[in-house]
């Protein structure tokens, strides 16, 4: 009999059936490894023969989280097509620019989204549709056993994945992800989490974003872990479910962690399961950390993109406060240089642009030649994030390249101000991004939004910022706001920011 290497789904059905594979918190239903294998065997065969899906065609998917959107993934992997997951929160011509970049056999849709999957029908050549309501059915059929599909050769570097990055400085890119990489960062997770398949999680951050698949949910599947899905981010829902589910493991971004902690559950909730909380896709500020670490909760922070991985970097619970602020060590096997303009490789506390190598680097963008050459030099992918290291090896990320401004002459580095600002008591969030100045060229712009009751003024602001940065890193422009806007990923969004700062300039 043929065995897929990378049908983990399959092989967790045979050594442990009965285990719990995956809850669905919306709908309450719930599947074992042996019932999960059934249903996505029998979507399988239904893609392959009602749908005429062969290896190597997209599947497009327009859903929030779902047991159906992850039993499209899991039967892809059994036939060898590919999964291309559609930002709900995009426009209908963004969204309409993916289908176009990847030409999808079919785009499945969740039944919310059907009046805009038939508005996109008649603009951009959709080949087929089908709504997420048909896999739903097919899933309700848990012991209908169907023999595994035909059998087909499958390569390590063969697609299992599109993922779009979020394309913020212009059209969004699709990361071809492969088997390869699915494995290779699952063995990296895994060394450093300490993952075991009595583990748990709540699985919340969008299936669009890599951090929804590839944080811990496939090094999850791949251990035989189990975990439930949230079909949307609700703070206070997700503390309930910690206490209620015994949750190990739990991944999010800082803002996330921000929204529980102000919930009024949280101080009474019970975290003692929890080994740590796994963050990254920003900086987490030192007084956040502090407050989950009050908890009895770990914070380990970590590093990742789409394009490696995107678990590339841990920072041992152990280090949490000693080197609070860093991302740690590159994982098991990850390679990381930082290289400064020049192509030269900098020394301790030398800022410059973040290189990494690893079976777990991209092959490149879909259909992006020359987008590929440029973020990859002989296997090393550019990460376009400044770090710098310090004289114990350990790592930090300084800021994004492209948000780094010049301010009379000097480079100055948003996230480092930010810090600054995190520290002070008053403030609940802060951006600080470059704006155009006569004197100076550029200047920092500052963006608060302050705490419950909160009071503070610029001055005193001012005068902090004094004492822990160079007088050209001090924003110049403060505004105040009631909160910042977030972006799809839940990080905050600059591009917003910045339209804001200019509407308000040239108005």
């Amino acid at each position: 009999m043929f065995e897929n290497n990378f049908d983990w789904l399959n092989k967790w059905a045979k050594y442990s059936p009965e285990k719990l594979a995956i809850r669905d918190r919306q709908s309450g239903k719930e599947w074992n490894y042996y019932e999960l294998n059934n249903c996505v065997n029998l979507l399988a065969h239904s893609l392959s023969e009602n749908y005429g899906i062969r290896k190597g065609n997209r599947i497009a998917v327009l859903s929030t989280n779902s047991p159906e959107y992850a039993a499209l993934f899991l039967a892809g992997i059994k036939i060898g097509a590919i999964l291309v997951p559609i930002n709900f929160r995009l426009t209908e011509t963004e969204m309409g620019t993916l289908i176009a970049e990847t030409s999808p056999e079919i785009l499945f849709f969740q039944k919310e989204f059907e009046e805009t999957v038939s508005r996109m029908k008649s603009k951009y050549s959709i080949r087929n549709t089908a709504s997420a309501d048909a896999v739903g059915k097919i899933l309700e059929k848990k012991n209908a056993v169907r023999t595994e599909p035909a059998k087909i050769t499958i390569d390590e570097n063969d697609p299992v994945m599109v993922l779009f990055t979020s394309g913020s400085t212009g059209i969004p890119k699709g990361a071809i992800i492969t088997h390869k990489m699915l494995f290779w960062n699952s063995i990296n997770t895994e060394l450093r989490l300490n993952i075991t398949s009595e583990d748990h999680t709540l699985t919340f951050a969008p299936f669009y974003h890599t951090g929804g698949w590839n944080v811990l949910q496939t090094p999850f599947l791949h251990h035989g872990a189990s975990q439930t899905f949230i079909n949307n981010f609700d703070p206070e829902l997700i503390i309930e479910l910690i206490e209620k589910e015994k949750v190990t493991l739990l991944f999010g971004v800082p803002t996330m962690l921000q929204m529980m902690a102000e919930k009024e559950n949280f101080n009474s909730a019970d975290f003692s399961s929890m080994r740590y909380i796994i963050v990254g896709g920003a900086p987490m500020p030192i007084p956040l950390i502090k407050k989950w670490h009050n908890k009895g909760v770990f914070i380990r922070q970590g590093y990742g993109l789409t394009e490696v991985g995107p678990n590339c970097f841990s920072l041992s619970e152990k280090d949490a406060e000693r080197k609070i602020g860093s991302i740690g060590f590159p994982n098991f096997y990850v390679e990381a240089k930082i290289m400064d303009r020049n192509g030269r490789e900098c020394g301790a506390e030398e800022p410059g642009e973040l290189w990494l190598f690893s079976p777990a680097v991209t092959p490149g963008y879909w259909n992006k030649k020359e987008e590929t050459k440029k973020a990859i030099t002989d296997g090393w992918f550019h990460t376009g994030d400044i770090a710098e290291k310090d004289e114990d090896g350990y790592y930090y990320i300084v800021d994004r390249k492209k948000n780094m401004f010049i301010s009379g002459g000097e480079n100055v580095y948003p996230s480092e101000v930010e810090k600054v600002l995190y520290a002070i008591n008053e403030i609940r969030t802060a951006a600080v991004i470059g704006v155009e100045d006569e004197k100076w060229g550029e200047v920092g712009a500052a963006f608060i939004a302050l705490n419950k009751n909160a009071e503070l003024e610029t001055e005193k602001i001012v005068e902090i910022c004094k004492t822990k940065l160079a007088k050209y890193k001090i924003p110049k422009r403060f505004i105040f706001l009631d909160k910042l806007p977030l972006n799809s990923s839940q990080k905050i969004d600059k591009l917003k920011l910045k339209e804001f700062y200019n509407s308000k300039i040239h108005n």
